[in-house]
């Protein structure tokens, strides 16, 4: 179970990396693809949303970050990460998320927390389900959007 708790926290540093590479107008679509299992659920205030990982979402990666960085997104940096092992097979980490922005000379940071699932299995793991808060409404708040710009295939 060690073992598990090890690779859960590389996993997300891994993952902290590609995004801040996305940001950077380097995305791994193949990499972040990689993280998600064949299927996938989202759990937000706007409802719950099943996904399949296919060219359809391999598409839509390269998207989310370009609309984060259109935002004004400079980084996404892992501030706490709790990791609880469920079984031999399943772990449930949540992340705390510190994601720092820069529009119009102003320097924004928004901290929030994302609870994802992943599934263990043959040494690897694949996030198949996570849950978040109302991105929409702590982006307004900050004038990061307005009402009509909403952000696309989240990642964090």
């Amino acid at each position: 179970m060690k073992e598990i708790k090890q690779k859960t926290e590389a996993f997300f540093r891994e993952y902290e990396d590609r995004f801040n590479q996305g940001l950077a107008g380097k995305p791994d679509v193949e990499g972040t693809a990689a993280a998600f299992a064949e299927s996938f659920i989202e759990s937000s205030p706007v409802g719950v949303n099943a996904a399949k990982n296919d060219a359809e979402f391999r598409k839509v990666i390269p998207q989310g970050m370009e609309f984060y960085k259109s935002i004004g997104t400079q980084s996404m940096k892992i501030k706490e990460l709790a990791v609880t092992l469920i079984d031999e097979f399943h772990v449930m980490a949540k992340v705390h998320w510190d994601s720092r922005y820069q529009q119009q000379g102003r320097d924004i940071s928004i901290e929030f927390d994302v609870v994802y699932f992943l599934r263990y299995f043959d040494g690897v793991l694949k996030i198949f389900a996570y849950v978040t808060g109302d991105e929409q409404k702590l982006l307004e708040q900050h004038g990061l959007v307005s009402k009509n710009k909403t952000p696309q295939a989240a990642e964090a």
